[in-house]
């Protein structure tokens, strides 16, 4: 099936997407925008060649989507929530890109103060300052809830040396259908495999995929600290307790675990 459009450009205010389609034969993650994803989630897409980001599907209230759970520094059990209030001008149908920031400067404010608030007392302030300052523009730059969560994600990534390709599901090809969707997404890039997450391997249709020559990598996660919260609480509180470098040395290790993974990722990204 051949993309559509792949390498146009867009007008999102988040960090760009490469345009050039990614070499073939890589490992495809596939997620919807989440705003300081959750740890598991970063984790996925840090052991992935290129993300394609679900953008074109339901946005789904009282998700990730526009929502991260912050757990304080020395306990992973307190914790709160920061939403960005976001308006579907085409009601429940809304798809995730269309999604409006309600008030824009305010959940600017509130973000940065809430992040501040739990996290200013680590030793990693000058992180939280670096993750903080992408985010905070995006705000100012779009009403989309999409490209603020994108943003915030790709700050982490970048901080932490992924080396990896953006995409985005609206500029690709795809027939409807929770795993048609999937295995359409990585067949069009040609994808080698599909890194799926252990909620996505209770439902997927695995066969899609192997009829298009794409295997499946079950992306599993450890169970001890830090992990034992990830699948919960905002990557960012990770972040302010290991500080990046740490933090890229437990998804380096994760990410090869992955029996795949492992097959063509020789070099070790590097934290700056």
């Amino acid at each position: 099936m051949p993309p559509t459009n792949l390498s146009a450009t867009t007008a999102s205010t988040a960090a760009s997407s490469n345009p050039d389609p990614p070499p073939p034969g890589g490992l495809c993650a596939i997620h919807q925008p989440n705003f300081f994803p959750r740890l598991t989630t970063l984790a996925k897409l840090f052991a992935a060649d290129y993300w394609i980001v679900l953008d074109d599907v339901q946005f789904t209230r009282r998700d990730y989507q526009h929502r991260a759970r912050l757990a304080t520094l020395d306990d992973p059990q307190r914790w709160q929530w920061l939403t960005i209030p976001t308006h579907l001008p085409g009601g429940r149908r809304t798809p995730i890109r269309e999604a409006l920031i309600v008030d824009p400067m305010r959940s600017r404010q509130r973000t940065g103060q809430i992040l501040r608030q739990h996290y200013g007392s680590s030793p990693r302030r000058p992180d939280l300052d670096q993750a903080l300052g992408p985010v905070l523009d995006a705000f100012e730059a779009t009403d989309k809830t999409a490209e603020v969560a994108e943003a915030s994600t790709r700050i982490l990534l970048d901080m932490l040396g992924w080396k990896g390709q953006i995409l985005r599901s609206s500029r690709l090809m795809s027939r409807p259908g929770r795993s048609q969707r999937l295995a359409d997404l990585a067949a069009v890039t040609e994808a080698r495999s599909y890194l799926c997450g252990t909620g996505g391997m209770k439902y997927l249709e695995t066969c899609l995929f192997t009829s298009c020559g794409i295997s499946v990598t079950p992306f599993r996660t450890p169970t001890a600290a830090p992990w034992d919260s990830g699948r919960e609480n905002s990557a960012a509180q990770a972040l302010m307790r290991l500080g990046p470098r740490a933090l890229a040395d437990e998804l380096w290790e994760v990410a090869a675990s992955q029996t795949d993974w492992r097959t063509t990722h020789a070099d070790r990204p590097a934290a700056p």
